[in-house]
């Protein structure tokens, strides 16, 4: 800094084109640690600035400027969008790109387009927000997951979800033990975007596990030459039901009871209990954050602490996480050695619900009252008898007390885990072009937990003893992996040359132990499960006059999952791009500002077959009821498992094509995708013949799906003023999967029950079968009165035999949807801000199992023993006396439109402390002729569901300057 008076300089920062205000940009005297950043409006003022200084003005997206300060007190700035700038944060795996210079389908997902709310997991941030991707939360429970599916998956009895990257580290797509979700690892108000991969061009650089997509997850790091930051977030939010499962009410139970021949009215009680509104309750939480960054000349550091604390709508569930976030950036030897450490410490607990209570809900009868201090079980009413010795005991196949069941249950877990990346790169001074990087990186978590029941539980099968069940585990995922990337310049080729190879060594190990005591028997399992990943990788990008895009990658994994004759295996891939803006006739276009082509080939593999190896036989300790018993003592013995010695990978080929676009300075944008793909030797469990291998059921190669779609992405401004803004974005996906090959024969007949359901054993309601979705339903065609209404035990007789058989079950509808979408809404004015959500699924269909399981009158009234249980209300509609579990009447439409997310807050400037005050509320409304609780069932099986709540959230946020 210059030895000249020292001068305090304010200004507004703007953008050239639109004339609105930019907040967020750094200012910087160049060569010192003195700097700020504007607040909301542009604004800025810094101190201790000297004739002669230089100030540095940057944003990302903006093309940074140096200006020599004179004097003046104020110093207006305008910038300029730079594209080439802003595209260059989109990362594709073991390196970057530009948006302009993807060839592959790729999607980047920033803060400010994010859910709002009390967000506990994170891809909960993106629901709705990309075509192709279809995130279902799996219920309602505190810190539960969601299943993510990149354009429907590909596998069958393989795992569909897609390989999930944080800060460099691949985690395991088998999950961690003990925690409701893997992702609750990662705070979501520390991520700082998601990147997806969608197609095979984008995913096959991570070869065996790209098959199902790959989401790139970064986490946010301090700023290099910025201020100290504080800031502290805190949430508050409640939640309850929006509906609850139609069952019969007390009078109309007690109606129904006394009206059908040969019950016994004197069994039902003399209360009116509602069981769905006593096992739930108003869930409260708190999410709250602490954040301290500061950045220097050549380092930077930022530190999170996050605790969250939600309690479930299911009573006696709760969930809590505290965790600490450190991110650490130093640049060496003028810039050429970046050193990166990023860590993340979470405790994760949980007090677990018995989540049969919901069931047992919705069939326990409701005469009978809550609580009897008379019966020996915790105070609680339970059917009983009484045994031959004259104790009370529970009666065996009654219903559960659904209160007695989440009180008299102490299950609790915790979770110790810690997940930490090094990132090491190196820039020769030699040969500027050529940098080193290298990636070491562990994912280690601890856990342990119990399951407790006193033994006046009607749960625990032993009435003279309690039930205790104590378990722990190990997860460990360790990870090694380097590359060297040459970028440059070939003048006389007029080319840009991206040349990137490396070698990657990844680890898993799981360690799992059981105690429990069931009847008096002291039972101990203990299982390791071990396996690696080696490989090696290459891409080569090539951008020929600014015009014409080639990128090539070729990966070649072993897995010790496989026998030596198949662990290896290549994934190569190949991806073309045309900039058409940049030609001559579209260059000076003041309409047009950005029209790209692009096609893709590659092939990507699926490893994830289960716990086990698959190719070699292992052996598994028996289980409680299980032993061998010598004398008075019991033994576990040792159980052959199936395997297939000729295992290997599931090889998906994807062909994808794709058009991006910009127009009116990109204030209409997006992108259409459409794709075909190919999975061969299919990985899927399948009976074999009794005596072929140890088990009846095999996981094999055997079979083929075909999936295809179309994805519609656009972004539109549709307001832009300085104090007003609308933003829009909509996705829309068209989907179609296949199964064209399933057996190992040629018999077009041969199919595999998929879909357990309630209400009877061994039931199954779906199919595996080569012509039609792997989600499709199988039932008979029921048949309808004049009026409308189904008639019991009559359905269509389609093979014309002149009697219902098996062979007239049919492929019938299927659970995932053909086309869903989302809609989301952005709007500022002024100080305030408010944005919405939308998402929208048709063409799906849902088995109603809630209705069939209950919704007949034997299934509450003709029992083995003295007790009745709850119907549903469907029963007053069909009158059916008698189960009709595989009639199409259960297959219903499960078409939604869901207001998902809403977001209003204002932002309130001040000088030493910024605040910004919001209300989101969450699952709002639900559009559906769905009769079932709810239309949005991941699996297409509506039983025993946990219900999302309705969430209304109020938050603040402060940030200290």
């Amino acid at each position: 800094m210059s030895f000249f008076a020292q001068n305090t300089v304010s200004g507004n920062v703007i953008e050239t084109s639109t004339g609105l205000p930019i907040p967020g940009v750094n200012v910087i005297v160049k060569g010192t640690s003195n700097g700020t950043t504007t607040d909301f409006d542009g604004n800025y003022t810094i101190e201790n600035v000297a004739t002669d200084d230089i100030l540095q003005f940057s944003f990302l997206g903006f093309a940074s400027q140096e200006i020599p300060y004179e004097g003046q007190a104020t110093l207006d700035v305008q910038l300029d969008e730079d594209q080439a700038t802003l595209d260059e944060v989109v990362l594709i795996g073991y390196g970057s790109t530009s948006e302009q210079d993807a060839t592959g389908a790729v999607e980047k997902i920033s803060p400010e387009e994010f859910n709002q709310g009390a967000v506990v997991s994170p891809e909960q941030l993106i629901s709705g927000k990309s075509a192709g991707v279809r995130i279902t939360s799996s219920g309602g429970a505190p810190g539960s997951g969601s299943e993510i599916r990149i354009r429907g998956g590909s596998s069958l009895s393989g795992d569909n979800s897609p390989l999930i990257v944080v800060d460099g580290i691949p985690l395991d797509q088998r999950g961690v033990q003990g925690v409701r979700n893997q992702l609750n690892s990662i705070n979501p108000s520390e991520i700082e975007d998601f990147v997806i991969l969608k197609d095979a061009a984008a995913t096959s650089i991570y070869g065996s596990r790209a098959s199902n997509g790959v989401i790139l997850i970064t986490t946010k790091s301090g700023k290099k030459n910025t201020d100290l930051s504080v800031e502290v977030d805190v949430k508050a939010s409640v939640g309850s039901i929006t509906d609850k499962v139609d069952v019969l009410d007390a009078a109309q139970f007690r109606e129904l009871i006394e009206n059908q021949p040969g019950t016994d009215p004197s069994l039902l009680g003399d209360d009116n209990t509602n069981w769905q509104d006593r096992i739930y309750q108003t869930s409260v939480g708190t999410i709250s954050n602490f954040t301290i960054s500061k950045g220097f000349e050549n380092f930077a550091f930022r530190v999170n602490y996050n605790n969250t604390v939600q309690t479930g709508v299911l009573r006696t569930d709760l969930y809590k996480r505290n965790a600490v976030n450190i991110s650490l950036n130093q640049d060496l030897f003028d810039n050429s050695l970046k050193l990166s450490l990023t860590s993340k410490g979470i405790i994760d607990e949980n007090e677990f619900a018995d989540d049969g209570a919901i069931g047992a809900a919705v069939g326990f009868d409701p005469t009978q009252s809550v609580n009897d201090s008379s019966l020996p079980f915790g105070g609680y009413f339970e059917f009983n008898r009484t045994n031959d010795n004259g104790d009370i005991v529970p009666l065996n196949q009654a219903t559960r007390n659904p209160l007695a069941l989440l009180y008299l249950r102490d299950s609790q877990g915790e979770t110790r885990r810690n997940i930490t990346n090094l990132n090491v790169e190196y820039r020769f001074p030699f040969l500027r072009e050529l940098k080193f990087n290298a990636n070491a990186g562990f994912d280690y978590a601890e856990n342990d937990g119990y399951n407790r029941r006193p033994f006046t539980s009607a749960a625990v099968t032993n009435v003279e003893s309690p039930y205790n069940e104590d378990y722990s585990g190990i997860n460990r995922n360790t990870l090694f992996d380097f590359y060297l990337n040459f970028k440059d310049e070939v003048n006389f080729l007029n080319t840009e040359v991206d040349l990137t190879a490396g070698h990657s060594y990844q680890e898993f190990y799981i360690q799992s132990q059981t105690r429990e005591n069931p009847n008096d028997i002291i039972t101990e399992t203990f299982d390791i499960n071990r396996n690696s990943l080696e490989s090696y990788f290459a891409r080569a990008s090539f951008d020929i006059a600014n015009k014409y895009l080639i990128s090539a990658s070729y990966r070649r994994d072993g897995s010790s999952r496989f026998s030596p004759d198949n662990r290896w295996s290549s994934f190569p891939s190949a991806s073309i791009g045309w900039k058409l803006h940049e030609e001559n006739f579209l260059k000076d276009s003041e309409t047009l500002n950005q029209l790209k082509l692009r096609a893709g080939y590659g092939i990507t593999g699926n490893q994830e077959i289960g716990p086990n190896y698959g190719y070699f036989g292992v052996y598994t300790p028996s289980i409680s009821g299980a032993q061998y018993q010598f004398g008075n003592q019991f033994f576990n013995t040792l159980r052959p498992e199936d395997f297939d010695e000729d295992l290997k990978w599931e090889e998906l080929e994807t062909y994808n094509a794709g058009i991006d676009f910009g127009f009116f300075d990109n204030r209409l944008s997006g992108s259409v995708d459409a794709y075909y793909r190919e999975t061969n030797d299919l990985l899927a469990t399948v009976p074999v013949p009794a005596g072929a291998n140890l088990s009846d059921l095999l996981v094999t190669n055997v079979g083929e799906t075909v999936s295809r779609g179309v994805e519609v992405g656009i972004n539109g401004d549709l307001v832009r003023s300085q104090d007003f803004n609308w933003s829009v974005n909509y996705n829309i996906s068209f989907q179609d999967l296949e199964i064209t090959k399933l057996s190992l024969g040629d018999d077009p007949d041969y199919f595999i029950p998929q879909g357990g359901i309630g209400g009877g054993v061994g039931n199954n309601i779906q199919l595996w079968k080569a012509g039609y979705d792997p989600s499709t339903f199988f039932v008979f065609r029921q048949v309808y009165n004049d009026q409308g209404q189904p008639i019991e035990g009559a359905y269509v007789d389609v093979n014309g035999d002149n009697e219902i058989t098996e062979a007239d079950r049919q492929p019938y509808k299927k659970a995932t949807p053909d086309y869903f979408m989302g809609l989301t809404n952005t709007l500022n004015y002024k100080n305030f801000d408010l944005s919405f959500t939308f998402r929208g699924s048709f063409g799906n269909y849902v088995y109603n199992n809630a209705q069939s399981s209950n919704g007949f009158i034997t299934a509450g009234t003709v029992t083995p023993q003295d007790y009745y249980s709850n119907l549903n209300s469907n029963v007053l509609e069909t009158n059916f006396q008698n189960s009709q579990f595989f009639s199409d009447y259960y297959v219903q439409s499960a078409d939604f439109v869901k207001l998902d997310n809403l977001s209003l807050g204002y932002f309130i400037p001040g000088e030493k402390i910024d605040i910004r005050p919001s209300v989101t509320v969450s699952n709002i409304l639900t559009i559906t002729d769905y009769e079932g609780l709810d239309p949005e069932i991941s699996n297409g099986i509506d039983n025993n569901f946990y219900p999302r709540s309705r969430t209304f959230v109020l938050g603040v946020n402060f940030q200290f300057k």
